[in-house]
């Protein structure tokens, strides 16, 4: 593994740790060039899985492609990024588990919209608000308004 500030490849593992209900393995590492320290996973690799798109065209599955969305709904939120890769990590173990070659976009989605909700309402808003394509502001405003009464039922 190369160092990803000095480029060397001379490095140790400092601790290990299972994630994502075991299907990866997370773990820190300390350069012994430059002594900076940074993660790496691994994960088994699956089949392939192709992701059917809104236009209907197919593409490759993309673990980055959901990290990144969850990122953006996430950005300048606390949230960590072990929180979105444990929710990314969640989503893949559900895709691989339904045991399918191919799957629909919109579905993808709906897993996302599902870990975001438990983990910050707004980055659950930000999220829906490009997954949906609101038609406009009363759509939005309705899909919020039922958040907010399942949000306030789940409190009591």
């Amino acid at each position: 593994m190369k160092c990803p500030f000095c480029g060397d490849s001379d490095d140790r593992v400092v601790d290990s740790r299972a994630m994502s209900g075991g299907s990866a393995i997370r773990r820190r590492r300390e350069c012994n060039v430059c002594k900076k320290r940074f993660t790496t996973y691994e994960r088994v690799e699956d089949i392939p899985i192709m992701v059917i798109k809104r236009d209907r065209r197919r593409e490759n599955y993309d673990r980055s492609k959901i990290a990144g969305g969850i990122r953006k709904a996430c950005q300048k939120r606390p949230i960590s990024e072990d929180q979105i890769e444990k929710i990314t990590g969640e989503i893949e173990f559900v895709i691989n588990s339904m045991g399918v070659k191919e799957i629909e976009s919109v579905d993808i989605g709906k897993l996302v919209m599902d870990g975001l909700q438990g983990l910050d309402e707004v980055a659950y808003v930000r999220f829906a608000s490009v997954y949906r394509r609101f038609k406009d502001v009363d759509e939005f405003l309705s899909d919020l308004k039922d958040l907010w009464e399942e949000t306030k039922g789940l409190r009591k």
